[in-house]
């Protein structure tokens, strides 16, 4: 049963541990990239970027990239530098992706993991609900948004963004993750299992600013997860693809020509 949005995040993506929500999908991404930087502590200083990701999240990446002299390489999945790879901190891919189709990058991924390249999947939550999820692909962290769970457009924002990771990056996420515990006299108790990195460092020195968190839409993203419960959010997202199949069919008796994969 899904009991908070931590939870749903989890499920969904097949991975070990997720964060509060985070401004939006640019935000996650760009997040998920200073991660891979910070595991390497900065000694691979260049990192990947699908031209396929939305060019909104590109641009916020680019931004957060140049406060901290990372050197992108922005390009076709099978243009990726395999013999200078051991220079790369993290590779970023979307799926589905800006033109709408669905990858499954396992194979990928798994010849990251040879090379030490942390491997992060913008997903969308709701194809997470009928497609191979990001953990299992083997992906390192999960980012995206989490808008389509039950939150109207609203002018294009604002939506909560999502993280999650696998266990042995749990010490690198930004954010706060409450956990369980007893006190000594034996009463229930909630603690920080994590927390931000600024609390601990000289803020001249932080990297990261998740200040900004989506809490009262990423608790209605939850509530809706709740509500629909997993067999209702795959009978929605079959719903989705049915209709998407159904205007590909009438694009196609139109002669119309979709570049996307079927």
């Amino acid at each position: 049963m899904l009991l908070n949005y931590q939870t749903m995040i989890v499920e969904l993506t097949g991975l070990d541990y997720a964060n509060a929500s985070l401004l939006d999908e640019g935000s996650s991404a760009s997040e998920a990239m200073a991660m891979t930087h910070s595991v390497h502590n900065g000694k691979r200083n260049k990192f990947f970027i699908s031209k396929n990701l939305f060019p909104q999240t590109i641009d916020v990446c680019k931004t957060r990239a140049n406060a901290f002299g990372l050197e992108l390489t922005i390009g076709e999945v099978a243009d990726f530098p395999w013999d200078k790879a051991t220079e790369y901190c993290g590779a970023i891919f979307q799926s589905p992706d800006n033109l709408g189709n669905i990858q499954n990058y396992s194979e990928l991924f798994a010849r990251f993991k040879q090379n030490g390249v942390v491997s992060i999947l913008a997903q969308d939550l709701a194809s997470q609900a009928i497609c191979k999820p990001a953990g299992e692909m083997g992906a390192d962290i999960a980012v995206g948004s989490a808008q389509r769970f039950g939150l109207p457009m609203a002018f294009g924002g604002p939506h909560p963004g999502y993280m999650a990771c696998k266990d042995e990056l749990k010490r690198k996420m930004p954010g706060r993750i409450i956990g369980v515990s007893r006190d000594r006299h034996g009463n229930m108790a909630y603690r920080m299992t994590l927390q931000t990195r600024e609390q601990h460092i000289r803020r001249d020195k932080a990297t990261s600013n998740i200040c900004t968190a989506q809490n009262l839409l990423s608790n209605m993203t939850a509530l809706y997860g709740i509500w629909h419960g997993p067999e209702g959010l795959k009978t929605i997202s079959t719903r989705i693809r049915f209709y998407v199949q159904m205007l590909r069919t009438a694009l196609d008796d139109l002669e119309i020509k979709v570049v996307t994969d079927p």
